[in-house]
């Protein structure tokens, strides 16, 4: 049995998880589930956005799954929090092409893993007389630390190809630091390729000529970026899962938002929702049930027919994810 805990969160987080959890039930796995709490409707609640509790039961879980929430400006972040407190340093974000799905590219598999900890998220900032200054903070041991990890997926995955990405002709010394951890590591995989980009080249090669890339390893607000637009290569935020992963702890969430205008409406896309727990499933060694839940949302997608409003089709959260699970309980 394993032991998850459940972050809905609000808005369409709810929406999303509810629709998975329905799904996971199906597996030929057992789980035990213990809700916490997050996000802006906590905050409501409890006056915190991520309480110390919710981190506890995350840190003892064997994985967390996470819907998304709502910040408000002035709020403290409660993915951010989470990601530092349970120090998720990896950052695992597939830019993956599935049948069925209106994309820029049909034959896309490729995998963008970024810097979780640092970076111009470290949230070091302040006011000045003349507007304000964030720090950016990079260091030696977290760049070869997140180097390390993208090599030791590619090879695990059997990817041959590992690309830096920063911008170190202009940032001269923090990214020059993230450029040499990164082929100081490169060394240690003499079988995989090891190469390095601008960043804002990769952004136009992601565009024009996506296919080249295998596994791509950037600092964090880099990472967030090409992320996102990896995800519009291939259909969107909706079909877009991701994975936090550190060395005893792992979190895995949508990279779309809380969606407020979409909220309540029963027609969010749970797909990222359900690749996120086929991740969860992959990190935990359940290869086979993560294989047939992913072939089970393919065949959906494929079909096209039972299929929420942003992929082409008319039928709400709750719908989508019975075909889903209709699917499982056939295969």
């Amino acid at each position: 049995m394993y032991n998850l805990t459940i972050i809905p969160g609000d808005g369409i987080g709810l929406e999303v998880m509810e629709a998975t959890i329905h799904i996971l039930d199906t597996l030929d796995l057992e789980f035990n589930y213990t809700t916490a709490y997050a996000g802006n409707e906590c905050f409501q609640r409890t006056g915190s956005t991520i309480p110390d509790e919710t981190i506890e039961l995350a840190e003892k879980a064997d994985a967390t799954l996470f819907g998304a929430v709502t910040t408000v400006p002035g709020q403290k972040s409660a993915i951010i929090t989470l990601r530092k407190a349970l120090d998720l340093y990896a950052n695992l974000r597939p830019v993956k092409s599935y049948p069925g799905v209106k994309s820029l590219f049909r034959d896309l598999d490729l995998v963008i893993v970024r810097e979780n900890t640092e970076g111009l998220y470290s949230g070091i900032e302040e006011y000045t007389k003349d507007g304000a200054t964030a720090l950016r903070v990079v260091t030696r041991r977290a760049s070869e630390r997140i180097c390390r990890f993208a090599f030791d997926y590619a090879e695990k995955t059997g990817r041959n190809k590992v690309t830096a990405v920063h911008k170190a002709n202009v940032l001269k010394k923090t990214d020059g630091i993230f450029k040499d951890a990164f082929y100081k590591v490169a060394a240690d995989y003499s079988e995989i390729e090891a190469e390095d980009k601008y960043v804002d080249a990769m952004a136009m090669f992601l565009v024009t000529k996506p296919h080249q890339f295998d596994v791509l390893v950037t600092t964090n607000l880099f990472g967030d970026i090409l992320s996102d637009e990896g995800a519009g290569l291939v259909g969107g935020l909706g079909l877009a899962p991701s994975a936090n992963i550190g060395d005893q702890n792992a979190l895995f969430e949508p990279v779309h938002g809380s969606g407020p205008a979409l909220a309540g409406k029963g027609i969010a896309n749970p797909s990222a929702m359900i690749l996120s727990a086929v991740m969860m499933l992959e990190y935990l060694g359940e290869m086979d049930e993560a294989h047939r839940l992913e072939r089970a949302l393919m065949g959906v997608l494929r079909e096209g027919e039972v299929v929420t409003p942003d992929l082409g089709g008319s039928a709400s959260t709750v719908r989508m994810a019975g075909e889903v699970k209709n699917k499982l309980v056939k295969n």
